[in-house]
C-alpha cells in the first residue's frame, strides 16, 4: 500500500533560515519509522529586524501567505514566527489561527492553521508543565513580552535569559551547541520543563535530546512544539525520534 503524502505549508519571515530546515528534518526522521510522507511549501513575509514595528507589518502580510499556500492545497499551515504573534497582544494566536484558516476556506482549500506561539503553549500544557524556564534570542523588551504572554496562558516562567540578538539573520546563525552552555545560566529550580529556544529562528534541534538527557526534565523548542501540533492537526501519531519528550509518542 502506498504511504499517504501530506503537504506542509509554512508562513515564514523573509529572513528566517531555520524553520524550513528544522521542521523538515524532524519529519524526515519520522519517515524512517512511520509510513507517512511529507512535502514542504513556504510563503514569505518581509522582516529583517526583530523589532515590534517590523513584526506588526509582517503579521499583516500573513493573510496573503495563507491564501498563496492554500493555492497549493496544503494539508496544514504553520505560522513560523513566535514573537510576531506574541507581540500583537495576549492570546493573539487564537485570533491569528482563526483568521488565517478563514483565508483558506475562502479559497475553497480549508486547512488547519497552527502558530508557533500557540503550539509552544499547547505543547507545554500537553506535558502538564506549570512552571518553566526559557532561553530567548530577543532583545529584553520583546523577551518580556514573550514571558508575559506565556504567563497569561497560565504557565509560570521561573527564569529566562535574553540573548539580545536584534538581527534575524544573526539569530539563524547562532550555534545550537552554545545552548549547552547558555542553559547553565538559567535557574531551573523546580521547573517542569525547559524551553531551549522560544524562537523558531534560533536553531536548537541538534541539542534538544542531549540537553533533555543532561538535565532530566522535558526540553522543547518552538519548532518541536510546532511539529507536534502539526501532526496533531493531521491526526497522525505525534512521534519523532531524538526530539525530546513531547515528540516521544507519549503526548
Amino acid at each position: 500500500m502506498t504511504a499517504r503524502s501530506y503537504r506542509i505549508g509554512q508562513i515564514v519571515p523573509s529572513s528566517n533560515t531555520t524553520m524550513e530546515t528544522e521542521i523538515p528534518a524532524m519529519l524526515r526522521t519520522r519517515e524512517g519509522i512511520l509510513p507517512e510522507r511529507f512535502t514542504f511549501h513556504s510563503s514569505r513575509m518581509r522582516m529583517k529586524k526583530v523589532v515590534k514595528e517590523e513584526l506588526e507589518a509582517m503579521d499583516r502580510d500573513s493573510d496573503r501567505c495563507a491564501t498563496e499556500l492554500s493555492d497549493a492545497r496544503v494539508d496544514v499551515l504553520g505560522y513560523a514566527c513566535l514573537v510576531a504573534i506574541m507581540s500583537m497582544g495576549k492570546g493573539y494566536h487564537r485570533e491569528s489561527e482563526a483568521r488565517l484558516h478563514a483565508r483558506t476556506v475562502e479559497n475553497n482549500a480549508a486547512a488547519p492553521v497552527v502558530t508557533s506561539a500557540g503550539a509552544l503553549v499547547d505543547g507545554l500544557k500537553r506535558m502538564g508543565a506549570k512552571k518553566i524556564s526559557v532561553i530567548c534570542p530577543y532583545m529584553k523588551p520583546l523577551t518580556q513580552l514573550v514571558v508575559d504572554y506565556i504567563e497569561h496562558e497560565g504557565i509560570t516562567v521561573h527564569d529566562f535569559t535574553a540573548l539580545e540578538i536584534p538581527d534575524n539573520l544573526e539569530v539563524g546563525r547562532h550555534d545550537p551547541e552554545r545552548l549547552l552552555e547558555i542553559y547553565k545560566r538559567v535557574d531551573r529550580t523546580g521547573v517542569d520543563a525547559f524551553v531551549a529556544s522560544a524562537c523558531v529562528q534560533m536553531p536548537s534541534l541538534p541539542i534538544i535530546q542531549r540537553l533533555e538527557d543532561a538535565i532530566g526534565i522535558p526540553v522543547v523548542s518552538a519548532a518541536v512544539c510546532t511539529t507536534h501540533q502539526m501532526l496533531d492537526r493531521l491526526e497522525l501519531e505525534r512521534r519523532v525520534p531524538d526530539a525530546g519528550a513531547l515528540l516521544s509518542g507519549r503526548y
